[in-house]
């Protein structure tokens, strides 16, 4: 079993990085096999609607002039997935909201191809915005028939400077339960 992890962030190793951290952590110990992908230095793009990947179904973009496919092959090969965005003006990370269009086109020209895999939304906030940016990555699970998965609170870390969601507890308290909960239900799910 293996869960891969998104981190939009424009900050490499950054408070969204530690609170996957966390998650992933957790996911290790129970004997899942991790991947951390940072979305940082990329120049992605946003779906251009051209409806190519409905013409070829080949699981791919039809853009080609970045990181994208890499990535969606990453999401394809996974048992679960992780979507980890800092709150940026109310909302997530651009890299992250382009990879949810042209990941979540792809996946719905070729039969929802993410269907039924554990996914959870991980949001680093410096003080209020995160549940619109937590809605927004869920809104890409549930229209995607993912299974959404849960933790003890809202899976939200508060902290701006790096390493601010350190001082966080419950935050870290709730990804770390994030990530046991994903390992039960992988391990359910095989």
């Amino acid at each position: 079993m293996k869960v891969t992890a998104i981190n939009g962030s424009a900050r490499k190793d950054g408070n969204t990085a530690i609170l996957l951290g966390l998650a992933l952590g957790e996911l290790e110990r129970e004997g899942v096999q991790t991947e951390l992908v940072q979305l940082a230095g990329l120049n992605l793009s946003g779906c251009i609607a051209c409806y190519k990947c409905f013409e070829n179904k080949d699981k791919h973009c039809a853009v080609k002039s970045d990181e994208m496919n890499a990535i969606i092959d990453k999401l394809a090969g996974a048992d679960g997935i992780l979507l980890g965005s800092p709150t940026y003006f109310g909302d997530l990370s651009a890299n992250l909201k382009a990879v949810i269009e042209r990941a979540g086109m792809v996946s719905r020209a070729n039969g929802d191809m993410y269907a039924r895999k554990p996914g959870a939304a991980v949001v680093a906030v410096r003080r209020a915005g995160a549940m619109h940016a937590f809605h927004s990555i869920n809104a890409f699970f549930l229209i995607g028939q993912m299974v959404v998965v849960g933790s003890s609170y809202w899976n939200i870390g508060i902290g701006r400077e790096i390493g601010q969601v350190e001082g966080d507890e419950e935050g870290k308290t709730t990804m770390k339960q994030l990530g046991a909960n994903m390992a039960w239900l992988l391990k359910k799910l095989k």
